[in-house]
C-alpha cells in the first residue's frame, strides 16, 4: 500500500492538492503520515440507515465494522476539519469546495 501511495503522489507531484481517501485512518496510524485529515460524518441514525440500504449489508456486519472503527465523536475531535453528510447534499458540496479552497494554493501561485 505504501508503494501505491508513493506512486500516486509521484504521479500527482504537481497537484496543488491530493486527496485519500482512507477507511481506518486513525485506526491504522495513517493520520500520522498526512498535513490534514478532514473527516465526513453524519448522525449515528443516518449513517446506520444509509450502510444498511446498502446490497448484502447486515446488522451484523455493519457491528463488525462498528467495531473495528473509532467512534464517531473521537474521529471528529482528531480531524482537522469535519464535513458533515447528514445535511443536503448542496451543503455537503459546499463545505468541501470552500475546505478546498482553504486548503488548495491560488493557481499559479
Amino acid at each position: 500500500m505504501v508503494a501505491d501511495i508513493s506512486a500516486f503522489l509521484a504521479a500527482h507531484a504537481d497537484a496543488a492538492l491530493v486527496v485519500f481517501d482512507v477507511p481506518l485512518l486513525f485506526e491504522t496510524g495513517g493520520d500520522r503520515a498526512v498535513d490534514r485529515v478532514a473527516v465526513v460524518s453524519a448522525a449515528p441514525e443516518v449513517q446506520r440507515a444509509r450502510v444498511l440500504a446498502r446490497p448484502g449489508m447486515t446488522e451484523a456486519k455493519l457491528a463488525h465494522i462498528l467495531a473495528r472503527q473509532l467512534p464517531d465523536a473521537a474521529k471528529r475531535a482528531r480531524a482537522d476539519h469535519v464535513i458533515a453528510t447528514d445535511v443536503p447534499l448542496a451543503e455537503t458540496r459546499a463545505a468541501v469546495e470552500r475546505l478546498v479552497a482553504c486548503l488548495a494554493p491560488p493557481m499559479g501561485g
